[in-house]
């Protein structure tokens, strides 16, 4: 089974400027991911897409191939999806290979290591999915939402307020591990769809850099939670 990875990188980040290389426990944050997905028993080969010279070269170094993204589909309003598309197309085209499975990462994700992402391609192959998200638990986060100045509970009825132990199995998706098909990113230009299926993940994962505070809080996880001495083996 030919499955490769794809970590989209862009280099105009605003709220942290040059976020997918800024030096995190020691490391380039991209260089986090993209070791882990090397570390997989699974996964072929790992590509990083961007437009960016620097995140290119520093993501060459860590050992990724490299795949050029058009200026086109690496603005503000572009989607990961338009990346995902490009890059499978371009790695078909210069492969002369047929891909069977997607495991898209997200560099701002470090929270993670080798044996989630090839513990979530186990699911995915036993339930025989064609797309799989990680998630964390929400059982213990009451949801609310502001519709025109009106508050609304979402996962919950706040006049029957349950007990924790009685309250539903609910999910939260925390973007760290996509896998897919290519056939359906292609078909609903989307990274789910068809049956689909979760790996859950510890709580603590949900965590992901997308502010600087983010910063301080994926730093202690990956320190007390021994994720550098895990990603260097």
């Amino acid at each position: 089974m030919n499955i490769i990875c794809i970590i989209p990188a862009r280099g105009d980040s605003k709220a942290i400027i040059g976020k997918n290389i800024i030096d995190f426990c020691g490391k380039p944050l991209i260089a986090w991911t993209i070791q882990q997905a090397l570390g997989s028993h699974y996964i072929k080969d790992v590509y990083v897409s961007s437009d960016n010279s620097e995140i290119l070269t520093i993501s060459e170094q860590y050992g990724s191939k490299l795949i050029e993204r058009p200026k086109d589909i690496a603005r503000d309003e572009s989607t990961s999806e338009e990346a995902l598309i490009h890059a499978i197309t371009q790695i078909e085209k210069n492969t002369d290979e047929t891909i069977d499975l997607v495991v898209f990462l997200q560099g701002t994700s470090p929270l993670r290591d080798s044996n989630d992402i090839d513990s979530a391609i186990d699911t995915f192959i036993k339930d025989d999915l064609d797309s799989l998200f990680s998630v964390c638990d929400l059982k213990d986060l009451m949801v609310w939402r502001n519709i025109d100045n009106v508050l609304q509970s979402v996962n919950y009825d706040y006049k029957k307020r349950q007990r924790r132990q009685d309250i539903q199995q609910q999910y939260g998706e925390n973007g760290s591990i996509y896998i897919f098909k290519p056939e359906i990113i292609r078909k609903h230009l989307n990274r789910i769809g068809g049956n689909i299926g979760i790996y859950l993940m510890d709580s603590w994962k949900i965590h992901e850099i997308d502010n600087k505070e983010d910063i301080g809080i994926c730093e202690y996880f990956m320190n007390t939670k021994n994720l550098i001495k895990i990603n260097k083996s």
